[in-house]
């Protein structure tokens, strides 16, 4: 399953602001909202994990989808209104303008056992 990892820095004091959030998500009231985004984008798994780093916080995002650039051509430009919100969301709380592309990491390794 095609997969990636990348980091998201998290502006000075919104770190509340995106836990809730992402909780929200989880297992919250934005929650069939958020699994019915996701399969419609054709992700099948996301994990994000939130990190203290002596540079500030930032949140850790892992996904897998059949297509990964067309998942997030998909996030960048669907008028899907759970999606319209994330976007806002992410601005808020990263200052990313995810209509504006996403470029790639670069992976530089990938154990499996």
């Amino acid at each position: 399953m095609p997969s990636i990892g990348f980091v998201a820095p998290l502006l000075p004091g919104k770190t509340e602001t995106d836990r809730a959030a992402m909780t929200s998500c989880w297992n919250g009231d934005r929650k069939a909202d958020y699994e019915r985004s996701r399969k419609n984008l054709g992700i099948t798994r996301e994990a994000v994990f939130l990190q203290s780093t002596p540079g500030g916080d930032v949140n850790v995002v892992y996904w897998e989808a059949d297509d990964v650039e067309a998942a997030l051509t998909g996030m960048a430009t669907s008028d899907d209104p759970f999606d319209r919100w994330f976007r806002d969301h992410v601005r808020e709380v990263h200052g990313l303008n995810v209509e504006d592309g996403f470029p790639p990491p670069e992976q530089v390794m990938d154990f499996r056992a």
